[in-house]
């Protein structure tokens, strides 16, 4: 027994640390409003992670995905992303960070409504200064390996919900993200399209994608490699699927 834990203990130090949550507290309002949303919160995700986070509404989860996304500041403890200490960044070099090392899917898509998917692909390129050519090869890429090569110049309201998503996915990995954040991307889909979804977070996370993704659906939980359980703004239980 103890050569196997020594045997784990190896093989997870050989694993780089991507993302790492230390003793994070998160408060929200003063006074005798004063809310407790994370409590000396703890939590790694380790390169080529796919990590399932669940718990009951206020458990936390929507506020570490934050601070994780770089959207919100841990009120103290320390977020590391690839070794940056973020909780020291400015605003300007958060908003750099999120954009070349974070991609990012929601329930409710946000894609802009009046350009094309294609244009919807190529907008965090912008952002990261990527010259127009190299966009567009590489954005007409992403939405091949989603599906989609067929329906880049359409627009978001000639898509289906599930087409949408798939936009939303590409964008999501256009830079390379080192981490894919994801928030209960299947809530506004059907039954099947949820399983197409779900079959495309599968093969992206084969092709080496780091994923977190949060959800209250049990089933799709169960894709994860691993599921992070959420109560009273700490992780309560780490298991494996």
């Amino acid at each position: 027994m103890q050569v196997k834990i020594q045997l784990a203990n190896q093989l997870k130090s050989l694993k780089k640390s991507v993302a790492r949550l230390t003793h994070v507290n998160k408060f929200y309002g003063e006074g005798s409003v004063k809310v407790k949303a994370l409590d000396d919160l703890n939590l790694e995700v380790f390169q080529g992670d796919y990590l399932a986070v669940m718990g009951a509404s206020g458990s936390g989860k929507s506020t570490a995905m934050n601070i994780l996304g770089c959207l919100d500041r841990p009120t103290d403890g320390t977020y590391e992303l690839n070794g940056t200490a973020v909780e020291k960044l400015n605003d300007d070099s958060l908003a750099d960070i999120r954009n070349k090392e974070l991609g990012f899917v929601f329930q409710q898509f946000h894609l802009l409504q009046e350009v094309s998917a294609l244009e919807n692909v190529m907008l965090p390129m912008i952002y990261a200064c990527v010259p127009s050519l190299e966009r567009k090869k590489r954005a007409e890429e992403a939405l091949d390996r989603v599906g989609l090569g067929n329906r880049m110049t359409n627009l978001p309201n000639q898509l289906s919900g599930g087409q949408q998503q798939r936009v939303a996915i590409a964008r999501a990995i256009i830079n390379q993200p080192s981490l894919l954040l994801a928030d209960e991307p299947t809530g506004a889909l059907d039954s099947q399209t949820t399983e197409d979804v779900l079959n495309l977070f599968d093969q992206l996370h084969n092709q080496g994608i780091t994923i977190v993704l949060v959800t209250h659906e049990d089933n799709v939980a169960q894709r994860a490699k691993k599921i992070a359980r959420f109560k009273d703004g700490k992780v309560i239980e780490i298991s494996k699927n």
